[in-house]
Formats: structure tokens, C-alpha cells, sequence
């Protein structure tokens, strides 16, 4: 058959051939659309499918806003992701991530658009995970207006993917969250996490490897169910709880505890002249962390800058508020604790007391 023979029959190359399926891309997204009208909210305007997401901020409200924007991925934990076949989570993930960052500068998140990319798109694979995406935006208030889906073949093998987001949010001017008002003698109280969220994956995926466990085995940290599943546990979406805690008033900063743990995230929130006297490790803090601690041989310093060690976001308030704010974050879903309390900083001193090596793993 000559080239132009198979130009005028079809038997020539096509994107499909090449690896690129278009219609199933378009199947996607008509299986977006009613996750993505699910996640509606006011200000919301214009329906998923069009070259760009609007959001009209007068119809949310607002009168002398300040836009907060976030993006961020899920790392390496896709790869476990991938492995045990569970999606939804790392799309709970995705949003988590984003809109707990927004959240912390004062900012309610208002609306998110996502980043797919893969080697074949796989429609049910797909669907998954924009499910949990979609879950994550209702449980965060925000709207899912819009996104992008790449089948890349030759960048990424038939099976991976990988993710981004990038959230926005707004607050008040006069509303935002700079730190300014903390100082010695504030407490720090701490919001439970709900296992490792999203970060230090590279290292528990060579822990998993070095002790050679299977996936879908028994978590040795909690046999009742697979390693997959205790792994996968969904990074907790802290909006709600603390929109609540900012309107009742007394929050002075919140920090999101993610890559650097707690030894470097926390000094973030802090204006220079105080730090954080971390309290003892007294906290509950989820088996998961002592397993890897113990079965990674890791050091204490070297767990407390990896993972959350069971706190995934903290606050700063009066000594006064701290009850009172405490008792609206627990009726709101959370588990509370007093993890610090702020000091006079020496100058040039570390903005977290005492030093990492001093700190001692409980039991």
C-alpha cells in the first residue's frame, strides 16, 4: 500500500496507535462532571469542560479580599497507590494538602483544580481517583472547577501516574494570619493526624522494602488490616475545624505539620524574637511512627524532621482561649493537645526547644 493509500483508507498511525486515547480522556470527563457539580459552592460559576475555571468572589462574599494560593503533590506515596490498586485516598490526599496550607494563613479554601498525568489512561483508575479528589474538596468546602488529564506514553509507564493541585483561597484583609501578635507565655496546641498524611513516603517505602513486606500483607503495626490500607490512610482535611476556631476568635497562627515534621514546621508560624518549648512527647502518637522508627533504626531527631509523629497541624493562642478553643476543635471532630509552649528566643537561637537530640521517644 502506498503512503497515500493509507492516508485515504486510515491504515496509516493515529494518536490511539501512539499510545493517546481520546476518547476515553472524553469519557473521563463526563464521569468528572457530576463529581465536580457535587463540590458546587457559592461563587462557583460556569460548568467543568471549559478552557478555564471561573470563580466569582463578590458571590462568595467578600468585600476586601486577599487571595491565598497553594499547590502541591502527593510524592511517592502514589507508588503504594499504585501498588495496592486503592486511588481514592491519594485524591483525598491531593486536596488535603493544598487546602490545609491555605487554611493556615487565615484563608478559607474556595476553589481547586487538579493535574492527572499518566502513561494510558485507565477510565475506573481515573474515576477513582477524581472521587477522592471530589470527596476531598466537599470536605474542605471548596469547589472543583476545573483540571487537566495527560496520557503521556513513553514518560510514564502504562500503570503510573502522577498528581498536582493548586488551590485558592481568600480572607479579609484585616483577617489574614501573620504570627505578629505571638508571645512568650502563648501556648501551642496540636491537632491529631490520622497517620503519616503525605510526607517521609520515600523512606517508609525503603523501610517496607528493607524488612520485606508484602503490600497487601499484614501491617505489622496493626495486623487487623493490610500494610496497603494502613499506609494509604487519607491525609485529614483540618478546614472546617479551624474556619471554626478562626470565627471564635484568639488564633494567633497555624502551622501545617508536612515535609520537615515537626522540627521545621512548626518554627515557621513564629515571628523571630520567640520559639517553641515542645512539651514532651506525651501526645498519642499512632504505632505506624514506632514501627518505623524502630524497624528503620532511625533516629529520634531524624523521625521528628520527617514525619507529623501524630500531630498534623498546630496553633498559637492565649492561655486564656486555649480552653475555651480547645473545646470548639474537639466538638468539631478534632483531638487536641497542649504540645509547646513559646519562650523568649535568644538571638541568632533555634525557634524549637530543646534541642532534637535531647528529645526522648516515649516508652
Amino acid at each position: 500500500m502506498s503512503p497515500e493509500d493509507a492516508i485515504t483508507s486510515g491504515h496509516g498511525l493515529s494518536y490511539k496507535k501512539a499510545g493517546v486515547d481520546i476518547d476515553t480522556g472524553a469519557a473521563l470527563v463526563r464521569a468528572i462532571k457530576p463529581l465536580a457539580e457535587s463540590t458546587s459552592r457559592a461563587g462557583a460559576t460556569g460548568t467543568l469542560g471549559g478552557f478555564g475555571g471561573l470563580f466569582d468572589l463578590r458571590a462568595a462574599g467578600y468585600r476586601d479580599p486577599i487571595l491565598v494560593a497553594g499547590t502541591d503533590g502527593v510524592g511517592t506515596k502514589l507508588m503504594l497507590a499504585i501498588a495496592s490498586g486503592r486511588h481514592q485516598e491519594v485524591g483525598v490526599d491531593l486536596v488535603a494538602m493544598c487546602v490545609n496550607d491555605v487554611i493556615v494563613q487565615g484563608a478559607r479554601p474556595l476553589f481547586f483544580l487538579d493535574y492527572y498525568a499518566t502513561g494510558r489512561l485507565e477510565l475506573e483508575t481515573g474515576r477513582s481517583i477524581l472521587a477522592g479528589i471530589a470527596r476531598g474538596c466537599r470536605e474542605a468546602g471548596c469547589a472543583l472547577i476545573g483540571g487537566e488529564t495527560a496520557e503521556m506514553p513513553g514518560l510514564y509507564a502504562v500503570g503510573d501516574y502522577d498528581l498536582a493541585g493548586f488551590c485558592v483561597g481568600a480572607a479579609e484583609r484585616d483577617d489574614l494570619l501573620t504570627g505578629a501578635g505571638i508571645e512568650p507565655g502563648d501556648l501551642v496546641l496540636g491537632l491529631a493526624s490520622t497517620g503519616l498524611h503525605s510526607n517521609g513516603f520515600s523512606l517508609v517505602r525503603r523501610i517496607v522494602a528493607d524488612q520485606g513486606l508484602d503490600i497487601d500483607g499484614p501491617a505489622p503495626f496493626a495486623p487487623e488490616t493490610s500494610l496497603g490500607e494502613a499506609l494509604l490512610v487519607p491525609t485529614r482535611i483540618y478546614v472546617e475545624s479551624c474556619l471554626a476556631a478562626l470565627a471564635a476568635g484568639g488564633v494567633k497562627a497555624f502551622a501545617h505539620i508536612t515535609g520537615g515534621g515537626l522540627i521545621e514546621n512548626l518554627p515557621r508560624m513564629l515571628p523571630d524574637e520567640v520559639a517553641i518549648e515542645l512539651e514532651p512527647l506525651t501526645w498519642p502518637i499512632p504505632e505506624v511512627f514506632s514501627w518505623l522508627l524502630q524497624a528503620g533504626r532511625l533516629s529520634v531527631p531524624e523521625t521528628l524532621r520527617t514525619f507529623n509523629c501524630g500531630i498534623g497541624m498546630a496553633l498559637v493562642t492565649a492561655p486564656e482561649r486555649a480552653e475555651a478553643l480547645s473545646r470548639l476543635l474537639v466538638e468539631a471532630g478534632e483531638s487536641v493537645h497542649i504540645i509547646g509552649r513559646i519562650v523568649e528566643r535568644p538571638a541568632g537561637g533555634p525557634g524549637l526547644l530543646p534541642d532534637p537530640k535531647e528529645i526522648l521517644w516515649p516508652g
